[in-house]
């Protein structure tokens, strides 16, 4: 039962911000940072997100005691900032402990750390690993005793999986629950997270804050949107998503409702908080991109950025998006003709670099195309051209790339959708050279979308200008590598709308072959896409990362074998 003293308001922080894996005096920072804005709008309590000391996820730097040290050390300092008067904290850290190391939480209060508490429910599939690294909290804890208020702080995977953390916390004695998470993105993520909220708060009664990480770490993003669902299972308040933030929260305890509950003091209701516009399916696709580029190049130390602009609708939103996401000055984009490169196709990179502002170098590749063909002569005598001369083209492009890469330290951004991931429609170390892949899972009828979306739009907090920044043109042409006479890419693949629903079938759904069928599609088709997706396996271990955008990307989500003789025969 809750005291009669304890207060009848509670402002809680919620910081939805963007640390960095392994950069712990720097998260540490941040964290000191956020707890005293929140001090300065009269928070009782911040709570910070899962594995904020460490960043998430941290992988194996948790196998190494020097980081768990310096980790635990940092949450200890901040705990001894507490001793203030100020607002109290819940950090996310990872602690060594005689029951293992664990996925965990400090809570600290007047200076002293009161109380820890370690993940349950270690999450196991898609992107997720943490049973190699950590091992599960012994047993479920009970909540915190805040200030004579009852705070139950299950963590991330604990509100998702059915060990009925929530619901023990709730037998407890729990008021209200501050869930910390490290929940990626993907496309309609957000209204999965508040379907599970909502489920917890009915089987437990209590309202809920989830509060979520901001920000990129290699091929995933953090989108943030942290909200709270009051016990009545309306919408407490909505932070906004791709935005960093540290925003105060007021809830009120209604004692008539906790007399009427004899004493669960369960009648907490926010009654302060923001209502944050959540993006639709094109801007926040865009926005999760501009993001993870962003990180991934700054996070890692990158001053500028290169990539191969070809006149094509993939480069032409990669610039667009590096543009956005650093500014035109750190922007290079390089033109590569060859004898195939058409008028249209010079006149169209021209005009998407000068709309976007940035650099624009024109670097033609005849002589090392030539070259290699000469050196290759004998060799090659008595064979006809094709695919491999084609590819000589590409691999010279490449290499150049590297070159400026090597020279001046610009980072490659390299620019296949998934499409021709999917297909193997991508050429080793020529077009797939690069350091990071701001739209490898984005369909080619995605990347239409968006660049048609990003023409009439300006995200928030790019640096790009307003206005057409992807030529019409562009948009409107038939696509092609341009490798030879008159090619188009529905040369030797399906038209783009029918491709990408049978592999969004075979990667995202897994349907079989008769399924796919029985959506319209032609059985030797879906047969052929089939048996092209499993053998440029190999060509997708070695390439780029790149911004995860669908619930099952290449790489942490699908994991195929590159020796597989399986095919669905149907």
């Amino acid at each position: 039962m809750t005291s009669k003293t304890a207060p009848d308001t509670l402002r809680i922080a919620v910081a939805q911000l963007n640390p960095t894996v392994g950069d712990v005096v720097g998260n540490l920072a941040k964290a000191r940072a956020a707890r005293a804005d929140a001090a300065r709008q009269g928070a009782d309590l911040v709570l910070f997100t899962e594995l904020f000391i460490s960043g998430y996820p941290p992988e194996d730097l948790v196998l190494k005691p020097a980081f768990l040290a310096a980790c635990e050390r940092a949450a200890n300092e901040l705990a001894k900032d507490t001793a203030d008067g100020g607002p109290a904290v819940i950090i996310g850290t990872p602690l060594k402990r005689k029951s293992g190391t664990h996925n965990s939480i400090l809570f600290a209060d007047g200076g002293k750390v009161l109380g820890e508490r370690y993940k349950v429910d270690l999450p196991n599939y898609g992107e997720f690993d943490e049973k190699r690294v950590f091992q599960a909290g012994p047993e479920i804890a009970g909540p915190f005793n805040f200030r004579g208020i009852r705070v139950g702080v299950p963590i991330c995977e604990d509100i998702w999986g059915e060990l009925g953390v929530c619901e023990t916390l709730a037998e407890s004695g729990a008021e209200i629950l501050l869930v910390p998470n490290g929940s990626p993105y993907y496309r309609t993520k957000i209204d999965v997270r508040h379907q599970v909220v909502i489920k917890q708060v009915i089987e437990t009664g209590l309202p809920m804050i989830y509060a979520n990480q901001l920000g990129g770490q290699d091929e995933l993003v953090f989108d943030g949107a942290s909200f709270a669902i009051n016990a009545d299972k309306s919408l407490a308040f909505q932070m906004s998503q791709f935005e960093e933030t540290v925003a105060v929260t007021t809830w009120k305890r209604n004692r008539d409702a906790e007399s009427a509950q004899n004493g669960g003091g369960r009648g907490w209701t926010c009654s302060e908080g923001p209502m944050s516009r959540i993006p639709d399916r094109e801007e926040a696709d865009y926005r999760a991109c501009l993001l993870g580029l962003r990180d991934y190049v700054n996070k890692n130390g990158f001053k500028n950025v290169v990539l191969g602009l070809s006149g094509g609708i993939d480069s032409a939103i990669c610039a667009a998006l590096a543009v956005d996401a650093l500014g035109e000055e750190r922007v290079r984009c390089v033109m590569m003709p060859y004898r195939y490169t058409s008028k249209d196709s010079l006149k169209d990179a021209e005009d998407c670099a000068r709309a976007l502002g940035c650099r624009y170098d024109i670097v033609p590749i005849a002589e090392p195309v030539e070259g290699f063909s000469h050196a290759l002569t004998q060799l090659f005598e008595g064979t006809k051209e094709g695919i491999t001369e084609e590819n000589l083209q590409s691999r010279a492009r490449g290499t150049i790339l590297m070159a400026i890469s090597n020279k001046f330290g610009s980072m490659v951004v390299t620019t296949g959708n998934k499409s021709e991931m999917s297909v193997g429609y991508a050429t080793l170390y020529g077009d797939m050279n690069g350091g990071f892949n701001p739209i490898k899972d984005l369909y080619k009828m995605q990347v239409y979308a968006l660049s048609r979306w990003r023409n009439s739009h300006v995200p928030p907090g790019a640096l790009g200008p307003s206005g057409e920044v992807i030529p019409h043109n562009i948009i409107d042409k038939a696509p092609s590598a341009e490798l030879r006479e008159n090619q188009t890419d529905q040369d030797s693949l399906p038209p783009y709308p029918v491709l990408d629903d049978i592999l969004e079938c075979l990667v995202e759904n897994e349907m079989g072959v008769d399924e796919i069928v029985k959506r319209g599609h032609d059985r030797a088709t879906v047969a052929r896409m089939e048996n092209l997706l499993y053998i440029a396996e190999y060509k997708r271990r070695q390439a780029a990362p790149g911004v995860k955008i669908t619930k099952k990307n290449f790489g942490r989500d699908r994991r195929y074998p590159i020796t597989n003789r399986f095919r669905d025969r149907g």
